[in-house]
């Protein structure tokens, strides 16, 4: 693990750097925002990015002790299986590959994500694609709300698309579980494995070996918003 900072990362990050300027981001915000916008070039995210007070602290203590790491998809889980196997090892499940058969009326996504939650209540959950997923999640957080039992350490929002996207970011917004989202439109597999890969470099002391180039980015269906090349 004794890695040099890759030139190709550091050279990208200048530019980023250069080009948003000034801002008002705390300095664990920027290296979440400035990772984002190295995984997408997409200056938008500097304006899109929420971070609920405490979320980030939140994520690297639990970070550091392991806590499950819960995925909507696999192409989330591959984005940040490298930087978790360099870090702390956190167990890693993506919802979808947890089943089969989905529910009546609900998505393979949904369903595997309610029975990661049954097993795993107080885990990261990061979601990159799937808005019915994190509705999903949601209703349960309203449905136990006030009760012992489902409580996730942090939830990353940034689900992509046109359909139920913004309602399911609203819906996180409301709940007070610590979150980091992406509000409107945007999002994906790869700004989702971003902001958990940057937590980890933030929970692991940001040792330049763990910065290598491209290691959030996915293979994504040719449809998907952010696509990587």
């Amino acid at each position: 693990m004794n890695l040099p900072m890759h030139p190709i990362m550091q050279q990208s990050f200048a530019v980023i750097d250069q080009e948003i300027g000034d801002h008002s981001f705390s300095v664990a915000e920027y290296a979440i925002v400035r990772r984002v916008i190295h995984s997408t070039a997409d200056f938008d995210f500097k304006q899109l990015l929420w971070f609920s007070p405490g979320a980030i602290a939140t994520a690297i203590a639990v970070l550091q002790q392991g806590c499950p790491i819960i995925t909507d998809v696999g192409m989330v889980k591959q984005g940040v299986a490298n930087m978790v196997a360099q870090t702390f090892g956190n167990p890693l499940i993506s919802a979808v590959e947890q089943v089969t058969e989905a529910l009546p009326g609900k998505t393979r996504t949904e369903t595997g994500l309610l029975e990661c939650l049954q097993r795993f209540p107080q885990a990261i959950v990061v979601i990159g694609n799937a808005p019915t997923a994190l509705l999903a999640l949601c209703q349960q957080l309203q449905a136990h709300s006030g009760t012992a039992g489902l409580s996730p350490a942090l939830v990353i929002g940034a689900p992509v698309g046109f359909i139920s996207v913004v309602e399911s970011k609203a819906a996180l917004a409301a709940t007070p579980i610590p979150q980091i989202r992406v509000e409107g439109r945007k999002g994906g597999s790869p700004v989702a494995a971003a902001i958990l890969n940057a937590l980890l470099v933030l929970a692991w002391g940001q040792q330049p070996e763990l910065l290598e180039p491209n290691c959030d980015r996915t293979l994504l269906p040719t449809h998907s918003t952010n696509q990587s090349h």
